[in-house]
């Protein structure tokens, strides 16, 4: 790995946050890759997963159970979700942050703050996608994530978290891979 923990969390976050600042209200309604999810949907879930990763970071309770509407909530949701990434890094970089478990299966810090830089890719792509926008993950954070993604995946995919693995052809880039792994189409289109 290249860069550390809080280079990485920089990097996706920063990318992340240019997807979502190009948001117009009027994509809000729009399907995104996420089945599940409308744009706004989305947005609320990224940013939930933001903040109660924090909370992981620091050995806390989080609460995934319900997903508050930041988007009616939050005038400047948009600049909330910079400020949120930030503090997700800071979090992360505290010391004894990646020492240890955490979170109610007890998973190691490590692969618990990888599962949140995923999150920013995968989400930052699909909601790029959904508003027909680009979307260039940083290479060392998909390199970083790639591993720690590739022996989650399977584990989520049996508790509904991702859908069955897409096919993409052999010498697909590192993020079309990713975007497989998880069940989604790299070639999806609204």
């Amino acid at each position: 790995m290249s860069k550390d923990i809080t280079e990485l969390f920089e990097a996706a976050g920063h990318r992340a946050a240019a997807v979502l600042d190009g948001i117009d209200d009027s994509a809000l309604d729009s399907p995104t890759p996420c089945a599940e999810y409308d744009v706004r949907g989305l947005v609320n879930h990224l940013l939930h997963v933001v903040v109660q990763f924090q909370a992981l970071a620091a050995k806390e309770p989080s609460d995934f159970a319900t997903t508050p509407d930041y988007v009616a909530d939050e005038p400047d949701w948009r600049g909330r979700f910079a400020k949120e990434t930030a503090r997700l890094g800071e979090a992360w970089a505290r010391p004894g942050a990646l020492e240890g478990a955490t979170g109610l299966m007890g998973m190691p810090a490590t692969t618990v703050s990888r599962m949140a830089l995923g999150d920013l890719v995968v989400h930052a792509w699909d909601l790029a996608r959904a508003t027909g926008r680009t979307y260039v993950p940083d290479p060392d954070v998909l390199a970083d994530i790639a591993p720690v993604w590739a022996e989650l995946v399977p584990g989520g995919r049996k508790m509904g978290a991702f859908g069955e693995p897409v096919d993409v052809p052999e010498g697909a880039s590192p993020l079309d891979t990713l975007l497989a792994l998880t069940g989604r189409d790299p070639r999806w289109r609204p």
